[in-house]
């Protein structure tokens, strides 16, 4: 094997590069007055906000919550005192009553007695069940504040501490078996704060939002032809009722809620007040303009129509009540809009005219 000579070292000189180069001096232009300069007025811009506006939108937001007056307001000392009188006529009575039976007959008292006995219990288990879905409700709502909170401060020990408790709701969620295990496997990896709640938020939720819109699709699409067949304008009113309470109590155990009944009409509560302030949004997110512009609106009878508009509104409920329930706010997952559904709907909708035209 033939050995190589090393090669001897070489000195090179590195020129300067050209933009390095020293620059040449120039002399400084003269001052001139220009005339016959044409005025550019600022036009206003129109979608800048007012303070007002921007409160408004403040209010928008799903996080936002008004400060809970404190004290006791006229009506909570009103419906107190009455419910303490109920209370004792309901007392009054069924000692009342159980005296008169022990007169009547010894065995009849002991049997009103067991009875009040056992009706006391239940009533007692009714309030502390109450309380526990009150609890729970109030703590995905904390849960979700403090999510928010570890994102925006990218906060790594408030990240986690918000997935843990996010995996311990849903624990019992068969949906999100895969992404808990996920996560186990990320226990001792550093992660940023931010990116622990997007990379839960997508391994956990997504299969939970997956089903939510399938909810509120499906809901939608039921108002909507009920709505298109109902003969009675009272009928749609009362079934739209019906399924928007089904659908928010639905969407609740979705996400791991399950509210009982006093929490039920708390997180109702909460979806109309979401509504009410996105009230004048829902118009601004184009609904009747998708209308027009897909050219639906010439094409669908008046009731087909009537059928739509109901379908929107139980879908804006249902997206209302997702913003209130999601233990999680959208981060790394889009929002649901109208716009996702109001194909469907019009879809289903002319399809319907079709067939009626055919069937003619």
């Amino acid at each position: 094997m033939i050995e190589k000579t090393p090669r001897k070292p070489a000195s090179f000189t590195v020129g300067q590069p050209a933009s390095h180069s020293e620059t040449v001096d120039e002399a400084p232009r003269r001052p001139r007055a220009v005339r016959n300069l044409e005025t550019v007025v600022a036009q206003p811009d129109i979608f800048a906000l007012s303070d007002e506006e921007a409160a408004e939108l403040e209010i928008l937001d799903p996080l936002f919550e008004a400060p809970e007056r404190k004290g006791w307001s006229l009506s909570k000392i009103l419906f107190g005192a009455l419910g303490i009188l109920v209370s004792f006529a309901v007392g009054i009575w069924t000692e009342d009553l159980i005296r008169a039976l022990f007169s009547r007959a010894d065995w009849l008292g002991w049997t009103a007695l067991g009875v009040a006995t056992i009706a006391l219990a239940a009533f007692i288990a009714i309030v502390v069940r109450e309380l526990i879905a009150l609890r729970r409700l109030a703590s995905v709502q904390h849960l979700r504040k403090d999510a928010a909170d570890a994102a925006e401060r990218d906060d790594m020990a408030a990240a986690r501490k918000a997935v843990d408790a996010l995996r311990s709701i849903a624990a019992s969620l068969p949906e999100t078996a895969r992404g808990r295990q996920l996560l186990d496997g990320l226990t001792d990896d550093i992660i940023d704060g931010r990116n622990l709640i997007q990379l839960t938020e997508t391994e956990i939720l997504r299969p939970l939002d997956r089903e939510a819109r399938a909810l509120i699709l499906n809901a939608s699409k039921r108002v909507s032809i009920v709505t298109a067949i109902s003969p009675r304008a009272l009928v749609d009113i009362g079934y739209v009722i019906f399924e928007s309470a089904r659908l928010i109590r639905r969407l609740s155990q979705l996400y791991g809620g399950r509210p009982g009944t006093l929490g039920f009409l708390k997180l109702a509560r909460r979806v109309i007040a979401h509504l009410a302030v996105t009230g004048t949004l829902a118009m601004g997110d184009s609904v009747i303009q998708q209308l027009v512009g897909h050219g639906l609106a010439s094409r669908l009878s008046a009731k087909l129509g009537e059928g739509v508009v109901n379908g929107l509104m139980t879908a804006r409920i249902g997206i209302a009540a997702m913003d209130v329930v999601r233990p999680f706010p959208f981060n790394a997952e889009k929002r649901p809009g109208i716009g996702d559904f109001i194909g469907d709907l019009a879809r289903i909708s002319g399809d319907r005219t079709n067939k009626k035209q055919s069937e003619k």
